[in-house]
């Protein structure tokens, strides 16, 4: 698989698979720690927010984060908290969307989702604590103050009303009635999915206090992966393997929900992906030899199958 007119070495996609297992055990690790139990926090919260967060998972976005910094010059260290405040508002986003009231989803990573475990009520207190502790942990841990400040915006922006709820009340919008063009589709999930995604470069970025032009390169980059995400979720729940995946497949379709695969077909679907990801990774050329990891993850996250 091609990006620009490099490929990626089977030494470098092993590299770049070591790298994110070492990387996905820090975050794990502290994850747990920022979880650690409160004489104040009712055990029943503590263990609804612990269930979901400490799931497993690929845990994309934090080391996203980690290699971004990395990239500009950063120390991953640094950006650890902001990493693991993205896994949080991530999480809430999946307890959120798993409700009756919104995709209605039993299984999440291969087990009971949390409304089912804790029922609804404490499930949507689960996804409010995990997102106001995200915005607590940059506040209190990301250094200099003016970085985290920054980050707090664009964690919230890429959040909020414009962004990933906004997105998401788009999707709830459209579901069965159509859309008339990728342009619309896109939009729709350049604010659910992308870009939650596409903060966790600028998170990166800022942390290493990279310079204007590099924000925007990573953003691109960032924006280009996000969509990229979506189209092969879409195709996963199409063709995927749901004992791969530890959910169902074959609900898009059921909802009526708005995906590539309906509105362009499965080949012209992966097409588009396929673009996308060297379109990402051109935007990062720049940085040669540090980018190679951003590079083979965003093939990676082309070729993946749960």
């Amino acid at each position: 698989m091609q990006s620009g007119s490099e490929q990626i070495t089977p030494a470098a996609a092993v590299l770049a698979q070591e790298a994110w297992e070492t990387l996905r055990h820090q975050v794990n690790a502290r994850l747990e720690h920022y979880l650690e139990p409160l004489v104040d926090c009712p055990v029943r919260l503590q263990q609804a927010m612990a269930y979901s967060l400490l799931a497993g998972g690929k845990r994309l976005r934090p080391i996203l984060v980690l290699l971004a910094c990395e990239a500009c010059g950063g120390e991953v260290e640094t950006a650890m908290p902001a990493a693991c405040a993205l896994e949080m508002v991530h999480t809430y986003s999946l307890i959120h969307d798993d409700l009756p009231a919104m995709d209605d989803d039993d299984l999440r990573r291969g087990r009971p989702t949390n409304h089912v475990v804790f029922g609804e009520a404490l499930a949507i207190l689960a996804g409010d604590g995990l997102l106001t502790l995200a915005f607590e942990i940059v506040a209190a841990d990301v250094r200099p103050a003016h970085v985290a400040a920054a980050c707090c915006v664009d964690l919230a922006r890429a959040a909020g009303r414009v962004g990933m709820v906004g997105g998401q009340v788009a999707d709830l919008e459209a579901e069965g009635g159509g859309v008339a063009s990728l342009a619309q589709l896109e939009g729709i999930h350049r604010r659910k999915t992308g870009k939650l995604l596409g903060s966790a470069l600028t998170l990166g970025a800022r942390v290493a206090q990279a310079e204007d032009e590099m924000l925007a390169r990573l953003s691109n980059y960032g924006r280009c992966l996000g969509l990229a995400f979506q189209i092969t979720d879409d195709l996963l729940d199409v063709r995927g393997d749901p004992s791969m995946m530890g959910k169902a497949t074959q609900k898009d379709a059921a909802h009526g929900k708005l995906t590539y695969p309906a509105l362009l077909g499965e080949d012209a679907s992966l097409a588009r992906a396929r673009d996308l990801i060297a379109e990402a990774c051109r935007s990062i050329a720049p940085l040669g030899e540090r980018g190679q990891r951003l590079e083979a993850l965003a093939h990676f996250v082309l070729e993946r199958d749960h």
